[in-house]
């Protein structure tokens, strides 16, 4: 089958690419540089043509309160529209374990309303929401890093690895609309701040982690589970400490 990749030149959209195409599909990255721009409708119409599924992995350039609501919501009824127009047949998005938990985080109220639009649609979709990836895990520290001090909760965490997250979308893709949402999420639970000291320690960044409990996550206050999956969830294989040992 025709598979659109949205944000198909990211971290997330060349490794599924790549897999669906190994397993004979005919995946299409399709991202402003390949010409197709979903805020402004650029290239969609004719990146469409024949796709049976669309997947939408692309992220906001900006995460400014604003400027990522704008884009969840302008690139994602673009999106539909072109989608129903192009007789596409199931739309399968990314998001974020714990989205619904997150609300007081511009990012997460955007991807809320992304989801929402998604869901009022019309169009059979498979959303497939995602613990954090390990690559991120020195962004979660730079974020929250003030001098040379990291403040973050002791919350828990289950983080998944980005070839993971691929092959977990790419199953979706392929697979029947659930018209409802799937989790993934990695094989460990650590407590957030034990997580980003400990992948601190491994690159010897000489920042300290200081265990706050009313620290800031994306600008969302955390509880002891906001961030995990529920009993249900597909639990992939690759562990952090093996990844981090790769990475070295």
């Amino acid at each position: 089958m025709k598979v659109v990749v949205i944000g198909g030149t990211g971290l997330i959209g060349s490794k599924l690419v790549g897999k669906l195409n190994e397993h004979g599909h005919e995946a299409v990255a399709a991202a402003p540089n390949t010409g197709v721009n979903t805020l402004t409708g650029e290239g969609l119409a004719e990146v469409l043509k024949g796709a049976s599924v669309v997947v939408d992995v692309s992220n906001s350039p900006s995460w400014e309160d604003e400027a990522v609501m704008n884009f969840f919501r302008t690139s994602t009824a673009n999106l539909l529209k072109a989608e129903a127009e192009a007789g596409v047949t199931h739309h399968v998005a990314l998001s974020v374990v714990g989205t619904d938990r997150l609300q007081e985080s511009g990012y997460f109220r955007a991807k809320q309303a992304q989801e929402d639009l998604i869901k009022e649609s019309g169009m059979p979709y498979s959303i497939v929401h995602a613990t954090q990836f390990f690559e991120f895990v020195k962004g979660i520290a730079d974020i929250s890093t003030d001098g040379d001090t990291v403040r973050l909760s002791p919350a828990k965490i289950q983080p998944i690895y980005s070839d993971d997250v691929a092959a977990a979308v790419g199953r979706t893709a392929v697979g029947t609309p659930v018209n409802g949402v799937v989790e993934v999420a990695g094989p460990d639970v650590f407590q957030l701040d034990e997580l980003i000291r400990n992948a601190l320690a491994a690159k010897n960044d000489p920042r300290t982690v200081v265990t706050d409990p009313h620290a800031p996550y994306s600008g969302a206050q955390l509880q002891e589970t906001t961030l995990l999956p529920g009993p249900d969830a597909h639990i992939a294989e690759t562990k952090f400490a093996d990844w981090l040992a790769q990475q070295k």
